[in-house]
C-alpha cells in the first residue's frame, strides 16, 4: 500500500455486530462419528485401535477405509437401487485439519496394510512375469520356425502348417497397482486399461493436485477426465503424440489430506464445475495427545482388503470386464424413495457448493451402503453379496444424516452462499491474505483477481462488506498532485482475528 493515514486504533467495540458468514473462524462444529451403529463393533474396534495408534482422530482413519474399500471393490461390483439406475462403490474423501493434526498418520492407518497386499500381490505376479518370459523365449522360437515352414509350403505349393500352441506364450502378466500418489492422466490410463479393477489415489496434499489440473497450455485441462471418473464412465483419453486409450469404466477412489486455510481459499477462487461437491470432507476436532494402549491389528486390516481385492471382475457376453450389479432389496428400495425426498427438502433454501454436494447424496449413500455391506462381508465369511439389504441401507442413511451432511456444511460453509456474496467472500480472502487492516480500492484492483478486476466488479462486494460490518470508508486525504483522494476503507479487527 502506498497510504496508510495515521489515526487511533480501531477495535471491535467501535463496529456494529459482523455478518458471521464473512468471518473464517465462524464454523459450525463437527459432528460426532457414530462408529458402532454405522460399521458395526467389529470394524469399531479397529477404527478407533488404529486412531489411537497414529495419534490421530477416528474420522481420518474411516476416511481412509472408506475410500479404500471402495477402490478395492471397484469394478467388480456396482449398486444398482432399481433397472436404469448404478453407482460404483467409488468414494473421495478429503481430509481437513491443521498440520499437526495428524491427517497423514491417519490415513497411513489404512494405506500400510494396502501396501502390504500390493506386495503381496506383486511378488505373485513377478513370478508369473518370469513363467511368461520363458514361455516368450520359446514362443518366438517356435513362431521363427512356424514362418520359415510357412514360407516353404507357399514357395513348393504345399498344405500351409497349423501354428503351434507354443508360439503364442499367452498374455504378459501385469504388475498389480493398488495405490499411487501422483500420476498423469495418461499414465492412469494406460494402468486402468490393463487393470480394469481400478485404483486408489492417495495424495499427502490435495490442494496442489486440485490446481495442478489447469497446468496444460492453451486451456487444457485433466477435470474433465476427473469428474467422468468418479461416475465410473467411460474415457477415451487422446494426446498428441500418443495412442489413444479407451477405458470403458474409470473407476479411481481418491483420498488425500488438505489445510484448512488452503481449502478456504480454493473454495473462494475456484469456479463450482461439480469437481470439489464430489468429495466427502472429514474435519474432526484433533486427537488428545494420549500413548496407545495397543499397536493396531493390521494383519485384519490386510486380511480385509486382500479378501476385497480378491472379487473378481464381472465379464460381458463378448469376453470385456464389466461390474456385475449388486441390486437393492424391496424394503431398502422405499427407504431410498424416503431418502430421496428428504434430500429434495434439504436443497431448498441451499446454495453453492453445499447445494451441489446435496444432489449428489442420494447416489453417495448408495455408494456408502455397497461398501458397509461388503466391510460387513469380509469380517463374516460368507458368499459375496448380492444384495444391499435394509439395514445397511438404514445404516447408511445414519451415517449421511447424521455426520456426512453436517461436515459438509462445516467444511463448505464458506463456499455455500450466494452467488451475490461470493465477491464479498473473495475481497475478504485477499484482506486476510494480506493482512490489512486499512486499504484502498486501488490496491485491491492492482491484484487483478478474478470477480474483483475491475472498478463496476469491486464496487458490489465493497457495499456488501459495508452493509454486513465488514469494512467501512474512511477518509483519505487528496492526493501529492491535488488529485481526488482514493477511496479508503478501514477492517474490522473481527476479520483478521477470526
Amino acid at each position: 500500500m502506498t497510504f496508510q493515514p495515521h489515526s487511533p486504533a480501531i477495535t471491535p467495540d467501535d463496529w456494529p455486530e459482523a455478518a458471521p458468514r464473512f468471518l473464517s473462524g465462524a464454523l459450525p462444529p463437527p459432528p460426532e462419528l457414530p462408529l458402532e451403529a454405522v460399521f458395526g463393533p467389529v470394524w469399531a474396534r479397529w477404527i478407533r485401535k488404529a486412531a489411537e495408534a497414529k495419534s490421530a482422530p477416528p474420522d481420518y482413519v474411516m476416511a481412509g477405509l472408506l475410500a479404500t474399500a471402495g477402490a478395492a471393490i471397484g469394478n467388480s461390483r456396482w449398486v444398482s437401487p432399481w433397472a436404469g439406475w448404478s453407482e460404483p462403490p467409488i468414494i473421495w474423501t478429503m481430509l481437513i485439519g491443521a498440520p499437526s493434526s495428524n491427517k497423514s498418520p491417519g490415513l497411513d492407518a489404512v494405506l500400510g496394510p494396502l501396501r502390504a497386499v500390493e506386495r503381496g500381490k506383486r511378488k505373485t505376479a513377478e513370478a508369473d512375469l518370469d513363467a511368461w518370459c520363458d514361455r516368450a523365449e520359446i514362443a518366438k522360437l517356435a513362431d521363427s520356425g512356424w514362418r520359415e515352414a510357412t514360407k516353404a509350403a507357399l514357395k513348393e505349393g504345399a498344405e500351409l502348417p497349423e501354428k503351434p500352441p507354443e508360439a503364442d506364450p499367452g498374455a504378459k502378466p501385469v504388475m498389480p497397482c493398488l495405490v499411487l500418489a501422483d500420476c498423469t492422466v495418461e499414465r492412469l490410463a494406460v494402468l486402468l486399461e490393463s487393470q480394469p479393477r481400478g485404483t486408489l489415489v492417495a495424495r499427502d496434499e490435495l490442494s496442489g493436485w486440485l490446481m495442478s489440473m489447469t497446468r496444460y497450455a492453451g486451456g487444457g485441462s485433466d477435470r474433465p477426465f476427473w469428474l467422468e471418473a468418479y461416475g465410473g464412465r467411460s474415457y477415451r483419453v487422446e494426446r498428441m503424440g500418443r495412442d489413444p486409450v479407451h477405458i470403458d469404466h474409470l473407476s479411481l477412489g481418491v483420498t488425500g489430506s488438505i489445510q484448512p486455510d488452503r481449502l478456504r481459499s480454493l473454495l473462494i477462487k475456484t469456479d463450482d464445475d461439480g469437481l470439489l461437491a464430489r468429495f466427502l470432507p472429514i474435519w474432526p476436532q484433533p486427537a488428545p495427545i494420549k500413548r496407545p494402549d495397543a499397536a493396531p491389528d493390521e494383519e485384519f486390516a490386510q486380511t480385509a482388503l486382500t479378501r476385497l481385492h480378491g472379487v473378481e471382475v464381472g465379464q460381458d457376453e463378448h469376453g470385456n470386464p464389466r461390474p456385475l450389479l449388486v441390486t437393492f432389496s424391496e424394503e431398502a428400495r422405499d427407504l431410498m424413495d424416503a431418502f430421496r425426498q428428504k434430500v429434495r427438502h434439504l436443497e431448498d433454501g441451499t446454495e453453492g457448493l453445499l447445494l451441489s454436494f446435496s444432489g449428489k447424496l442420494p447416489g453417495l449413500t448408495a455408494r456408502i451402503a455397497l461398501v458397509l455391506t461388503h466391510l460387513d462381508w469380509v469380517t463374516d465369511g460368507s458368499d459375496a453379496p448380492c444384495l444391499i439389504d435394509a439395514d445397511a441401507f438404514k445404516r447408511a442413511v445414519q451415517f449421511v444424516e447424521g455426520y456426512v451432511i453436517p461436515m459438509a456444511r462445516r467444511a463448505y460453509a464458506d463456499a455455500s452462499v450466494p452467488e451475490s456474496d461470493r465477491g464479498a467472500l473473495r475481497l475478504v480472502e485477499t484482506i486476510i491474505e494480506h493482512g490489512w487492516t486499512r486499504f484502498a480500492s486501488r490496491d485491491v484492483l492492482r491484484l487483478n483477481r478474478r470477480g474483483l478486476a475491475t472498478s463496476g466488479e469491486l464496487a458490489q462486494p465493497l457495499k456488501i462488506l459495508i452493509l454486513n460490518g465488514i469494512i467501512r470508508p474512511i477518509s483519505a486525504p487528496p492526493g501529492p498532485l491535488g488529485g481526488r483522494p482514493a477511496k479508503m476503507f478501514a477492517v474490522n479487527p473481527l476479520v483478521i482475528a477470526a
